[in-house]
């Protein structure tokens, strides 16, 4: 129980990696960008991938009608999430740590992981939300009205996850180093919640 315990504690850890890197990443290129524009999603704000980027992305944007990327004050999730991640590395450690010296079982373990499962899904699912309402609520007075040939208008929102063609633009969007951290840190919370049931099964069967 001890190892398991140890990769307990030292999982959520990998999470702290998101205060630094960012969470996910949307590249825009098309043949008037050389250098592809690109927006890296952090926790608690949007960044360009380049000095410009954002600036120049909103100026694009503006021609078909799209809002400008919003500022961290103008999304709750920026202000929410950097206090869920830092209660949920808090708790793991916690958990971990019980688990060292036996006072709680692997359940507690597989708990954890459930829970931060959950709110990730919970997350994804805001984070496309917020995707469609970005490239499907457009201003009335665009300069440029683009429709299908079957005369409905154009929408652009960006994919979750993968690749998709708007216009002239090749979009991509795909997990960053921060995704990955929390998927290590998350594998290995996993991984103490299966070694601590094993534990158990054995234990189990001496007795």
């Amino acid at each position: 129980m001890k190892k398991a315990s140890i990769l307990m504690s030292t999982g959520p850890l990998f999470l702290l990696g998101l205060y630094i890197f960012p969470l996910w990443k949307i590249m825009l290129g098309a043949p008037q960008y050389p250098d592809p524009l690109g927006l890296n999603i952090h926790i608690n704000g949007l960044k360009g991938v380049n000095e410009f980027d954002i600036q120049n992305i909103d100026g694009l944007n503006h021609y078909i009608g799209m809002h400008t990327l919003p500022k961290a004050e103008d999304m709750w999730e920026f202000g929410t999430f950097p206090t869920i991640i830092g209660i949920m590395v808090t708790l793991g450690v916690i958990i971990g740590l019980l688990g060292y010296f036996n006072k709680v079982s692997y359940k507690w373990f597989l708990g954890w992981f459930a829970l931060m499962s959950i709110m990730g899904i919970l997350g994804m699912y805001d984070f496309n939300e917020w995707l469609m309402d970005y490239g499907t609520n457009l201003h009335p007075n665009a300069i440029m009205k683009l429709t299908h040939p079957d005369g409905t208008p154009m929408t652009y929102k960006p994919p979750l996850l993968g690749h998709v063609k708007m216009l002239n633009f090749d979009v991509t969007s795909l997990p960053a180093s921060g995704a990955w951290l929390m998927f290590v840190g998350m594998t290995l919370t996993l991984t103490a919640g299966f070694l601590g049931w094993k534990n158990f099964k054995k234990q189990e069967s001496l007795s």
